[in-house]
């Protein structure tokens, strides 16, 4: 079997951080063999100053918000912040296609190989053929009642079509948040999804649950927003996901997104929930975005102890300054001293892989490492 032997300063395997002691064995289709050490990989050896590693993945981003960059301000609060998306994302198709353009520049020059992006247009289409990016569409539904259903699920399956026959990678439905999907949108979902991977924007404010426990709080302001006196979302008395995750039950992977007001009995909960039905979650995080609309942050390593599958995203460039996920690692690492650098790429490029479920596309002479840790120790 043909096989490239390469050798760089540092090497990442997706879980474990070597020195230059080591050497990479990848197939002719660049998938990796081995890593075995130079005192026995023989003769051949392709040495590439800096890094080598798996590609970035950002697991969670809007790249089709990217012309919103800026014009919305920070620390708004959610709902306050919605609105604004809403009221500001319609422009001309030339403005939204340049930033499109920009964005995937950005991403590529930073290592990201990978995107799990929401498209609820097909705007960002024609630029992914060619991007040297591989993605994984999510088609969101928004449906707030059982009346509206028939018309937005077919306008999704639209969507869908478009995307699977004019690019090669993987497309899949999936519900935007538990305050736009009405349950009648969440059983159609489960059997539109069967061993797909889905997403869902998960406990990103206080609202959220406050919603589900009491019928209350901020998002009545958005529902009014759209013709609604209250609340279309049935009162469950619960936090939010225990009210949606268990209608998935047909070996869905889930990226829960955000997870920002998640408690410790929500985690276990759904771990436990999740298993029993058989599905498998992953949590999404994309700090920069919470720090830019609400002010904070989840607390990470509360989830690293429950062992959650946890995987990295820059959410858009409305609700963050840069899709660069080594700002989103920077910031991890800035702000929690149990979190590694170790762990940051296992995260980047180790679990969002899998979560993707793709396989990945190695970086040779990366910077990326030395100067992660050159900001850490900074």
């Amino acid at each position: 079997m043909a096989y490239q032997k390469l050798r760089g300063d540092q090497l990442f395997d997706g879980q474990k951080l070597y020195g230059n002691d080591v050497v990479l064995l990848l197939d002719a289709r660049g998938r990796k063999i081995d890593i075995v050490p130079v005192s026995e990989a023989g003769e051949d050896i392709h040495y590439l100053p800096g890094a080598i590693l798996p590609g970035l993945v950002n697991a969670h981003c809007h790249l089709e918000l990217s012309h919103l960059k800026g014009r919305i301000p920070e620390h708004t609060g959610l709902v306050s912040f919605l609105q604004q998306v809403v009221q500001q994302r319609a422009t001309e198709p030339s403005i939204i296609e340049e930033a499109i353009g920009l964005g995937l520049q950005e991403m590529k020059d930073d290592g990201i190989r990978a995107v799990g992006d929401i498209c609820n247009t097909a705007h960002t289409l024609p630029f992914k053929t060619q991007a040297g990016i591989r993605f994984h569409q999510f088609i969101e539904l928004i449906s707030l009642s059982e009346a509206q259903l028939e018309t937005r699920t077919a306008a999704a399956l639209q969507l869908r079509e478009r995307f699977l026959n004019e690019q090669p990678g993987p497309v899949s439905l999936s519900p935007h948040a538990p305050y736009t999907v009405h349950p009648a949108a969440l059983r159609w979902l489960n059997e539109q999804t069967r061993e797909q991977l889905i997403t869902m924007h998960n406990q990103e404010t206080p609202a959220e649950n406050e919603l589900f426990q009491s019928g209350t709080g901020d998002f009545l302001r958005l529902y009014q927003a759209f013709g609604q006196t209250s609340s279309p979302i049935p009162v469950t008395g619960t936090t939010s996901i225990r009210a949606w995750l268990p209608y998935f039950r047909n070996g869905q992977r889930i990226l829960l997104v955000h997870n920002t007001f998640m408690p410790e009995e929500d985690i276990v909960w759904a771990m436990e929930t999740a298993e029993r039905n058989g599905v498998t979650l992953y949590h999404c995080f994309c700090i920069r975005a919470n720090q830019y609309i609400e002010g904070t942050m989840p607390d990470i390593p509360l989830f690293q102890r429950y062992g959650c599958r946890i995987v990295l995203g820059t959410d858009s460039l409305s609700s963050n300054h840069s899709l660069r996920l080594t700002d989103e690692m920077q910031t991890l690492l800035s702000n929690f001293d149990s979190i590694t650098l170790e762990d940051s790429l296992r995260w980047a490029c180790g679990t969002g892989w899998k979560a993707l479920d793709m396989e990945p596309v190695w970086l040779t002479g990366s910077a990326i490492i030395q100067r992660l840790q050159h900001r850490q120790g900074a």
